[in-house]
């Protein structure tokens, strides 16, 4: 079953991974979204094995799990650090030092700018995949 896994980052600068979407809830937390993922993974792992050690019957939503990631604005570009976020607030459309806000998680982003970011990494990404060397 495929699931929802959010990444968000603490006001600490620390990031966690939740799924809002099971039942069962996941945690798993680190102090980067790939120290976070590795905790995530492993509170999957014991989570199962626990189902399994104690002879209860795993729920079908714990079966065959995979999860689609989502990030926070401030998670993405802290993740993708190289991204100059000058620049592709340009890309975006949307003002430089409010860019800069959002990642920095200082500041409320709307869904309507939210989409105009996910377009913007949309783009960029089929951009990159067209790169040949």
């Amino acid at each position: 079953m495929k699931t929802l896994a959010l990444i968000e980052q603490g006001k600490d600068g620390s990031f966690s991974i939740y799924t809002p979407n099971l039942q069962s809830t996941i945690i798993g937390s680190g102090n980067n979204v790939e120290a976070a993922k590795k905790d995530f993974a492993n509170s999957t792992a014991e989570m199962i094995l626990s189902y399994s050690e104690t002879g209860r019957k795993l729920p079908k939503e714990l079966t065959d799990l995979t999860f689609e990631y989502k990030y926070d604005v401030a998670s993405v570009f802290n993740y993708y650090s190289w991204i100059n976020v000058s620049k592709f607030s340009k890309i975006a459309g949307i003002n430089a030092s409010l860019m800069r806000q959002y990642k920095k998680g200082i500041s409320y982003i709307s869904e309507k700018q939210a989409n105009k970011i996910e377009i913007a990494l949309i783009k960029l990404g089929n951009e990159l995949l067209s790169v040949r060397l």
